[in-house]
This record gives C-alpha cells, structure tokens and sequence, in this order.
C-alpha cells in the first residue's frame, strides 16, 4: 500500500512540474545569425510567463561574451497577453570588431519556490562576425637567424633631443590644427553670406571628383577615405543639420536616429560606409577593390535615397516620395 502512495505522489510531482515549466519559456536571439565587423544588431530575450509568478532575470554588462560588446541596454518592456499571461522582453544593443563564430550559452530565469529555485533556460544563441577575405601574405622570403640586441646603457643626454623634437613636433601640429579649424570656422561663415546649393547638389559634385581622382588605383586608399566620409559627413551636415564633421561614428548615428531617420537598408548602407572608413583611417585595414567600388556606390545611394527636390508645388520632398507619386 505504501508503494501505491509514493508511486501516486510521484506522479503528480512530475505532472506539477512540468506543467509549470510548459507555462513559462525563456527565449534568447540576435536580429540576424551573421553581420560584418563593426555592424550593430539586436539581442534580445523574451519570457512569457503568468502574470502571478515572479522571476528573476540575469543583467548583462559590457559583454554578452568575449568579443560582442553592448552598447546599449538593457531596455526592459513589460506587455500583458492573453489567458492572464505577460511578455517581458530585455533588449540590447551589440557589435563585435572580432571575425569568427560565436554561441552565447543559454540564458535562464529563476523562481523560488517551497522545494527550491527552478530556473528556465533558453536555447544557443549563435552569431558569425565576417570580413572580406584577404589573400595570405607572400611567406616565400627567407628565414633569418635573430640577431641578440646589445646591451648599451642610454644616459639622459642622449635622449634629450629626441624628447625636444618630440615637443617641438607636437606644438607644431597642435598650432596648424588650431589654425586649420580657425580658417574652416570663418570659411564656413563666408559660405553663409551666399545662397547655398542644395546639400546634394555638392555632395554629387564632389563625389564625381572623387571618382575621378581614382586615389585609391592609385594606392592611396587612405586618403580615398578620408574624403569619401569627409563628403558624406558634409552632406548629413548640410542635410540634417547634424555635424557629423565633430563627431564620432557612433555619435553621428544616434543624432540621426535622434532625427528621426529610419533604420532602413539606406541606414545601412551609411553605417557600413563610415564604420568602413573608419577601419581603414584607425585600423590599418586593407580593403578589396570591390570593397572599395561598393563603399562608393553605397555613399552615392545613400544621397539618392535621403536628398530633397523641389516638387511642381514648390515644397521640398524626399526623392523617393515624388518618385512614387509621378
């Protein structure tokens, strides 16, 4: 008789237990399962549970894991659904500037109850980080015996001169860059004097410059950059008023979306031409050609897609809106 009760008890703990754990599921995932180094997605983790239970939830700080980094988060919504059920959903937002393949581990959310915690966890999260393919260096050259440095002592005199050329060096381009940003401010108060083209008149014209230049067949990659970001940062400047010429990447992003544009594939296409130009000035990347013709086409776009035309009315209008309207 004993043994029909501890099988009877049994039973129902089991069928108590997995009840509860079919109320409650815990789910964890990035917006898309690969990105390019440097591009910025969504992690999200969402638990439906009854409204009456009380769980904990673990917080993120700076990581999700080595190499995917938040930057922004957690942003904590709490919606009621049906059946007395809620949706709580914990949202960040995250990058990696490291290529490879990443699974972050399950993340759980805790309940106590009379008999001890329960925690529910989610499944695998996977992210692949990509970057374009570079051909192997030449490793054909000769193998050289290491040459044991000798053992000098340096006295101060001896590197005296070098820390005042150092000094001297350092005033020098603390001084053109002062003067520089003096000569920009008092031309752009000039500029002002005049009736100004439309921001993509002269973002056009001086990306067909640009073009023309063909720095980087050239070799000259770096300075190809430098004034391919330099002429989109001009036009969101003349276009948005956001000045983007004084701020970071990061920065000029969020103005926009503060701006309210969308986060599109024209959004997009501006975040992967400035975090791509910003390898190559800080990081010393090594673009491909083709890399190099698609960070062109995708500035040149983003112009096309964001420019404002005068319309038969006389009012200014995004281009795609009369374009769907002739």
């Amino acid at each position: 008789m004993k043994k029909i009760f501890y099988i009877l008890g049994f039973l129902v703990f089991n069928f108590l237990s997995v009840s509860e754990g079919q109320e409650i599921n815990v789910s964890a995932g990035f917006d898309t399962s690969a990105i390019y180094i440097g591009d910025q997605i969504k992690y999200t983790i969402t638990i439906n549970k009854p409204i009456n239970y009380i769980l904990s939830i673990p917080v993120f700080k700076d990581t999700l894991i080595k190499n995917i980094e938040i930057l922004k988060g957690p942003v904590i919504d709490s919606t009621a659904i049906d059946n007395g059920f809620a949706r709580i959903r914990h949202e960040y937002l995250v990058t990696s500037f490291d290529s490879g393949f990443y699974q972050v581990p399950p993340v759980y959310a805790e309940m106590k109850t009379e008999s001890g915690i329960k925690r529910f966890y989610s499944d695998y999260s996977l992210l692949k980080v990509l970057r374009v393919n570079i051909s192997p260096p030449d490793t054909a050259s000769g193998i050289f015996d290491i040459i044991d440095p000798g053992k000098v002592p340096v006295t101060f005199g001896e590197i005296m001169p070098f820390i005042l050329a150092i000094l001297v060096v350092a005033a020098l381009v603390w001084l053109l860059l002062y003067l520089r940003k003096r000569y920009k401010k008092h031309e752009t108060t000039l500029v002002k004097t005049v009736p100004n083209e439309p921001a993509h008149v002269i973002a056009f014209r001086e990306l067909e410059k640009l073009k023309e230049e063909k720095l980087w067949q050239r070799g000259e990659v770096k300075l190809y950059y430098s004034k391919l970001t330099e002429i989109i940062r001009e036009y969101l400047m003349n276009r948005f008023s956001v000045p983007a010429l004084e701020m970071t990447t990061l920065e000029t992003l969020e103005a926009l979306r503060k701006n309210g544009v969308e986060e599109n594939e024209t959004f997009r296409k501006l975040r992967t031409v400035l975090t791509g130009g910003d390898l190559v000035k800080f990081a010393k990347y090594q673009p491909e050609p083709t890399e190099n013709e698609l960070h062109f086409d995708f500035a040149w776009d983003f112009v096309k897609s964001t420019m404002l035309i005068s319309s038969p009315q006389g009012e200014e209008v995004k281009a795609d809106i009369v374009k769907e309207g002739v």
